[in-house]
């Protein structure tokens, strides 16, 4: 009897604890209202929430499923106590007042091209010298993700120019300079002389990346965001150090459909030439990449703006997405299934499933090269399109704009 009761006690401890958790989680913990906004968090969960500061407090309605603070005269910020039932402390929300806020939405491919500050470091691999024997110069002093920026003080950002200065200085001591997780540091090397009578000091590197994207949005100043993800090294899973980089007019010539347990992709074709640069690429975060149109895209010279939905606004059920697949920019249909305040990933916070049937049939739902397609739900732009379920192409992620405004 004591046993069963011990078990008992130490199931509702476990229940207890993973419900307060859960709890936690539903609820945001920073979240934007306009001047004088009601505060509506849909959670499911009867919450009450008072505004804590030392005058009097505005206590909320407890409304099952729905809380609300009432209108505030009160500007800037401030931090609201969350409650269950009104007498259980749950979590406390940063509240950020904020004016009404409108984007023009994307929906067109774009190219993007990326130089890295520095050269990227993929790898090391061993070499053959004059001898026949195998040596791996940088092995142990170089690691994948190290970006080399100087050789012997002298700066290198391309390729060419670390070739040359490591023929330079042949098999003299050469100190190369370092950027490791942020850091600067300085590595002493050798080259080899191969038999094919070149100075190699045995190191994949890379000093740019493109790749094929989707705009998310600008403003009338051409100020732009786009993919709802970082611009990341395939090899290295590494974000990408950048030192510039420019946004190009792309085409879209094919369409490889996803299924399960492979991604489809967009094929498009990056138009180099400076006629077909649209502007420059400043950031690169882990919510997107930003920068500022030279002039906005005809595609959307004709478009209006709409609001920016917070991302307590985001409802689930019916919402659209906007992508550019055969020529034409169009409005897909998607259903938002869950919203997560606090995923670990920024750019997973919206979980959806494609409900457009010719959606399904030109992709088979979310491919490589729609990263980036705006979310719109309730004439508002709430988020963007960022990941692709592998095993189910018809299932996506998406960030909440609110985060890829943040960051830009």
């Amino acid at each position: 009897m004591i046993m069963k009761k011990k078990f008992g006690t130490g199931i509702l401890v476990f229940v207890l604890c993973f419900g307060y958790l859960f709890l936690q989680n539903k609820i945001p913990d920073e979240v934007s209202v306009r001047p004088g906004e009601t505060l509506q968090l849909h959670t499911g969960i009867p919450l009450s929430m008072e505004q804590k500061e030392e005058e009097p407090v505005t206590l909320a309605s407890m409304v099952f499923g729905r809380s609300g603070l009432g209108n505030s005269q009160k500007t800037g910020s401030y931090t609201l106590s969350c409650r269950l039932f009104g007498v259980i402390p749950i979590k406390d929300i940063y509240v950020q007042e904020r004016g009404e806020k409108y984007l023009i939405p994307g929906g067109m491919p774009v190219g993007i091209y990326v130089k890295t500050k520095g050269i990227l470091v993929i790898g090391t691999s061993p070499v053959n010298g004059m001898s026949g024997e195998t040596v791996e110069p940088a092995k142990y002093l170089l690691k994948s993700g190290d970006y080399i920026c100087s050789v012997n003080g002298e700066k290198v950002s391309t390729k060419e120019e670390l070739l040359d200065r490591v023929h330079e200085y042949g098999d003299q001591p050469m100190a190369f300079g370092i950027e490791r997780n942020g850091e600067r540091i300085e590595v002493a090397m050798e080259a080899v002389m191969t038999q094919e009578k070149a100075y190699k000091i045995g190191v994949w590197v890379r000093d740019d990346l493109a790749g094929v994207g989707t705009l998310t949005y600008t403003d009338t100043a051409g100020n732009y965001g786009a993919l709802g993800h970082g611009v990341s090294d395939a090899d290295t899973s590494t974000l990408i150090d950048m030192e510039k980089g420019l946004l190009y007019q792309t085409d879209i010539i094919g369409i490889i459909k996803g299924k399960r347990g492979t991604p489809g992709e967009l094929t498009g074709i990056i138009n180099y030439s400076s006629r077909y640069c649209l502007g420059d690429v400043k950031k690169n975060t882990k919510a997107g990449v930003y920068g500022k149109l030279d002039v906005i895209p005809e595609e959307l010279t004709s478009e209006q703006q709409i609001p920016v939905g917070f991302k307590q606004e985001v409802q689930l059920g019916k919402a659209e997405i906007i992508c550019t697949l055969e020529g034409e920019r169009k409005s897909y249909d998607i259903e938002i299934t869950q919203t997560n305040f606090n995923a670990r990933e920024t750019n997973k916070g919206i979980r959806f499933v494609v409900k457009d049937q010719e959606l399904c049939a030109l992709t088979g739902g979310i491919v490589q090269g729609m990263s980036g397609s705006p979310i719109v739900q309730n004439g508002k732009i709430i988020g963007a399109v960022t990941h692709v379920f592998v095993q189910d192409a018809s299932k996506g992620y998406g960030i909440f704009i609110e985060e890829m405004l943040e960051q830009g």
